[in-house]
């Protein structure tokens, strides 16, 4: 069977019309001339992967522990051009999607030693019930992880998950060092350039 069983159809669904209400506030604020996110991506967790999640977590190999018991089984990412908006889309998902934030982790505010930035949230998606159905405590939503970042956060991440998972690297010690210091000095860009963002929304103001 596989590990999302007879929720297999409704998980995809559900990834869907999240997909599609936050394209559809992109749109709307574009047409004010507000950029919100540059690209946008999900996946639903591949089966390989949450089979070897729940045997790390000693959690049975069944649909309502990989739904229910994890709350990753649907990734959003998205990324943006400043850290501002980082921010407007995490409160766009939580107030006019009315989603319920269950979880939030910000390493933008507070960096992990290496020099990973980024907004990690888990969001409670409601499930439609359908008639008849007797949903089981704790089975009134699907879980999503929305990771947000900005362009300079996610081209670091993935050059530093390159450096990761290569089986062999020369150096290793230097250059984690090395992103180390290019995470510092992006992070200090970016604060410059979004000073310089608010400076001009000001004066077109005025």
């Amino acid at each position: 069977m596989h590990i999302y069983g007879e929720y297999k159809n409704e998980l995809e669904k559900t990834l869907d019309h999240l997909m599609a209400t936050i394209k559809a506030f992109r749109k709307e604020e574009k047409a004010r001339g507000n950029s919100v996110y540059e690209h946008l991506s999900a996946r639903i967790k591949d089966e390989e992967s949450m089979r070897e999640k729940l045997r790390r977590k000693g959690l049975p190999m069944r649909p309502e522990a990989a739904l229910f018991d994890v709350r990753d089984a649907i990734g959003i990412r998205v990324i943006c051009h400043f850290i501002d908006d980082v921010y407007r889309m995490r409160d766009m998902l939580t107030e006019k999607m009315g989603l319920t934030l269950v979880e939030e982790k910000d390493y933008i505010k507070n960096v992990k030693p290496n020099g990973y930035r980024s907004l990690h949230l888990i969001y409670a998606v409601p499930r439609e019930k359908k008639e008849g159905e007797r949903l089981g405590e704790g089975e009134e939503n699907f879980y999503a992880e929305v990771q947000i970042r900005t362009i300079a956060m996610d081209t670091w991440a993935s050059l530093e998950h390159e450096m990761m998972y290569k089986h062999i690297v020369k150096n290793r010690e230097l250059l984690t060092t090395e992103l180390k210091r290019c995470a510092d000095e992006l992070a200090a860009a970016e604060l410059s350039m979004q000073t310089i963002r608010r400076l001009i929304a000001s004066s077109s103001a005025d």
